[in-house]
């Protein structure tokens, strides 16, 4: 039986889609999700779900506090409301799809940032997310001419921290669950609000302007 290719001291017994061979059960039960960049459909990640979001939601805020801090001092209160909006819409959207991975996440907001290129590219049928980001976009910026720089710029950071906090596996969902984690154990009302109004279809609302400081607190809705 071959070693466990994270610790490379155990015995691998378990088969580990993300590093492509064999893990031992003490390192998949720590480290998945976590440091491991899991696929959505490994059979592993279907008992104690909320458990490992919790994990990574921790691991999420750490990083998204920084994220957030460099946000604020170098774009603003505009800029960190914008990243308000992706989060509280990817939430609504992906709370209870289990089976989703961050690469859905990436490629809406890269057709997003799209839509702010001078250059034209003609585009097939939108995937769902990316059909819904568009649709709670122009609803958000409704009778609001947007700075189309300042977009773009906040989209561009947002898809290098989301793509960095997913890693390198082609169907992590490590992203969406450090960001469901999170809400759901640091801002359960928010967490509830946002399902709800993944039932009805109802409209985020975020706060006029972010507050400046090192962890913003969660849109209002």
């Amino acid at each position: 039986m071959s070693k466990c290719l994270y610790c490379h001291e155990r015995k691998g017994k378990r088969p580990c889609p993300a590093l492509g061979g064999a893990i031992c059960s003490q390192c998949c039960g720590t480290y998945r999700v976590v440091s491991i960049a899991c696929h959505s459909d490994c059979v592993y990640l279907d008992t104690n779900v909320e458990y490992q979001q919790k994990r990574v939601g921790d691991q999420f805020e750490q990083e998204r506090r920084t994220f957030y801090k460099d946000l604020l001092e170098q774009s603003g209160d505009k800029a960190a409301e914008m990243f308000y909006f992706l989060e509280a819409v990817t939430f609504k959207h992906f709370q209870a799809k289990s089976d989703a991975q961050d690469g859905e996440v990436i490629a809406a907001i890269q057709a997003l940032r799209r839509s702010f290129s001078p250059i034209h590219v003609p585009e097939g049928m939108a995937p769902p997310f990316t059909q819904a980001l568009k649709k709670e976009y122009d609803a958000f910026m409704e009778g609001e001419k947007p700075d189309a720089q300042l977009v773009s710029e906040v989209l561009d950071r947002g898809l290098t921290f989301i793509s960095e906090f997913s890693g390198t596996g082609l169907r992590s969902n490590r992203f969406l669950s450090g960001l469901i984690g999170f809400l759901k154990s640091r801002h359960p009302d928010v967490a509830e609000k946002l399902t709800k109004l993944g039932t009805t279809g109802g409209r985020i609302i975020l706060p006029v302007s972010a507050p400046m400081e090192d962890q913003p607190s969660p849109p209002r809705m």
